[in-house]
Parts: C-alpha cells; sequence; structure tokens
C-alpha cells in the first residue's frame, strides 16, 4: 500500500480553511501535517486542531524546507502565488496553486518554467473544471454526443458585488471573476480562444465604476475550431448564484442548468414556482473543490492529467485581450504561445 500524500497549506484565509476541510475529511490518501498564515491566530489553531493538523506556523518557508512535505496547497494573496510556485518547485514540492497564478504572462511563463525544470506536478485551481454539470457537458462534446461544436453560451453571475475595496485590488472583472469563464470556455469546447470582443458597463454599483471596474460584460468569443461563443457577467443576481452553459453543435444541443437546494416544484391556481439557485458559490462548487483535489492527489500518485501550465496562462491572455478590447471597444486577437 502506498504512503500518504503529505500536504501543507500555504494560506489560512477562506479558502485555505475549505481546503483544509475537505482534504482532511473527503480526500483519500492524504495527510494534512501543517497549516500556514502570516495572522495565523488562535481561531485557525482551533480549525487546524478540530480537523486533525497539527502545526499552524506564520512563516511557509518552513513548509518548504520540511523533507516530510510532499505537496503543496497555496492558497494566500494572489500576488504571492508565483514567487511562492517557484520556491516550492525548487524545493521539490508539487504544486496546486489557487487561481491565477499571476496577472502577468511573462510572470507566468517565467514560472511554469521552472516547474517544468523542477519536474513538479502542478496544477491550478479552476475548480469548474470538476463541477458534476460541467464535466457532463465536456463528455458529451468528447463523446460526439454534440457533434461539431458551433456555438458555446455561458451565464455567470454572482448573488451579490464585491466590496469597492476588493475590486481595488482584483484586476478586474475579466482577470477576477470572468476568467474561470474563459477556462471553461477553453475546457467545455476542447479549443483555443483566439479572438474576443468585450463590452461592459457600470449597472450594479457606482462605487465598482469609481475604481475604474465594471460590474455587467458580454464577451464574443472566436475559437480555433470555428466555433462562436458568448459570455455574460453580472456582479449581482437578486435570486442566487446563476451559472449555466450551454453548447450546441452539428449533432445535438447540450444544456446545464442551475444547481438548487431541491428540484420541487409548486404549480397551483398562481403559477409555477421553483427553488432559487444556491447562493453563495461554496455551496454551488462544494463538491468540486474536493474534487479537484482528489485528482491533484492522482495526478501526483498516477500522473493524470490536470489542469496546468495551457490553462494557467491561456486564461489570463484571454482575459488581458477582453480588457484590451473594452478599451478600444475592437476585435482584440488573444496572443498565442
Amino acid at each position: 500500500m502506498s504512503k500518504n500524500l503529505r500536504i501543507g497549506i500555504i494560506g489560512g484565509g477562506r479558502i485555505g480553511k475549505v481546503h483544509a476541510i475537505n482534504l482532511t475529511t473527503r480526500v483519500a490518501g492524504v495527510e494534512v501535517t501543517v497549516m500556514t498564515d502570516p495572522f495565523a491566530n488562535k481561531e485557525l489553531e482551533a480549525l487546524a486542531a478540530d480537523y486533525g493538523i497539527t502545526r499552524v506556523i506564520k512563516d511557509y518557508r518552513e513548509i518548504l524546507g520540511d523533507p516530510d512535505i510532499d505537496a503543496v496547497l497555496i492558497c494566500s494573496p494572489t500576488d504571492t502565488h508565483a514567487t511562492i510556485t517557484r520556491e516550492a518547485a525548487m524545493a521539490g514540492k508539487h504544486v496546486f496553486c489557487e487561481k491565477p497564478l499571476d496577472q502577468d504572462p511573462d510572470v507566468i511563463r517565467k514560472t511554469l518554467d521552472v516547474v517544468k525544470q523542477a519536474g513538479v506536478i502542478f496544477q491550478i485551481g479552476f475548480n469548474r473544471r470538476f463541477d458534476h454539470n460541467f464535466r457532463a457537458l465536456r463528455q458529451a462534446v468528447i463523446d460526439g454526443s454534440v457533434g461539431d461544436v458551433h456555438l458555446l453560451r455561458i451565464t455567470s453571475r454572482d448573488p451579490e458585488p464585491p466590496p469597492a475595496e476588493y475590486v481595488r485590488v482584483s484586476g478586474g472583472l475579466f482577470l477576477d471573476m470572468a476568467i474561470h469563464d474563459f477556462d471553461m470556455a477553453r475546457y467545455l469546447t476542447g479549443s483555443e480562444v483566439v479572438k474576443v470582443h468585450a463590452a461592459g458597463a457600470v449597472l450594479v454599483d457606482p462605487a465598482i465604476g469609481r475604481e475604474g471596474d465594471i460590474d455587467t460584460a458580454i464577451t464574443t468569443l472566436w475559437f480555433e475550431n470555428g466555433a462562436l461563443g458568448v459570455i455574460d457577467n453580472s456582479r449581482k443576481a437578486t435570486y442566487g448564484y446563476d451559472q449555466r452553459a450551454e453548447v450546441f453543435g452539428s449533432r445535438a444541443c447540450a444544456s446545464s442548468t442551475n444547481d438548487t437546494p431541491t428540484t420541487v416544484s409548486l404549480s397551483d391556481a398562481e403559477g409555477v414556482r421553483s427553488e432559487k439557485p444556491l447562493f453563495f458559490f461554496l455551496e454551488r462548487y462544494a463538491e468540486s473543490f474536493a474534487e479537484e483535489l482528489r485528482d491533484f492527489v492522482k495526478a501526483v500518485n498516477d500522473g493524470v492529467e490536470v489542469p496546468g501550465r495551457k490553462a494557467a496562462l491561456n486564461s489570463v491572455l484571454i482575459a488581458l485581450a477582453a480588457k484590451k478590447s473594452l478599451e478600444t471597444g475592437l476585435p482584440v486577437e488573444v496572443d498565442r504561445e
């Protein structure tokens, strides 16, 4: 029997805690031995203890220097992702990193080159690829049920807008929110995006506009395989977290609807009523967060393919092209490797 994969988690914020709980309760073949956060406190120590994590420290470099750690999860602030990834790879640790790796393509390329030279597994945290609905859509393309892909539609709307302070450092709607959808577009079609045309507006929160960002967008996509796509984004859907997609092809149309607390609907003289979509992303994608970690373990142990270099780089290249298109009002070619 192979030994457990020994993991250290770098970053004790919201997503770090989610991963810690999933790894210790829902993922087989792993052992989380340490969490690190520069602001580690009694609350984090208590959570770690509740899930059998015996060490909570403040300096992530202690993890990188620990020969008993096989892999790290990087859940720290975005501006630290690339640096810690390079340091972890050079220390011989396999790396799972939350998105984005960086907002600068040159930094991403440099970092991924270090990872390649180190020979370690690298996975970027695009969890929506592991969602049950979107995996089924992708399978309908892979097995030929859809036929040749002609059109892709993705709807991605948050239940409420982020605070202006977050927007200020997020990189903007395309690099922060829609980047998931750009990755999904590549994933669902199995093709690269070659050109985009983006339009945006401030319709939800004027404070977002004062930070120089938008909260509502439409992005048209041209794919390498000839297909066309459209993504609509909003920072506020009053009815919940709206996550839908449709792939239309020469043989069929495959579509996914929102997850709801139940599928029960009530029909009476007043109309037909059903439940609203799940409100929060941690509810909607709860299983996908666990599933992406299961695949990370499989990648280390068995070499299964996970979203890595192309996912980390190409999603950012699409987002930057969308930002440029918004600024110029013109279609923009997406940079290629």
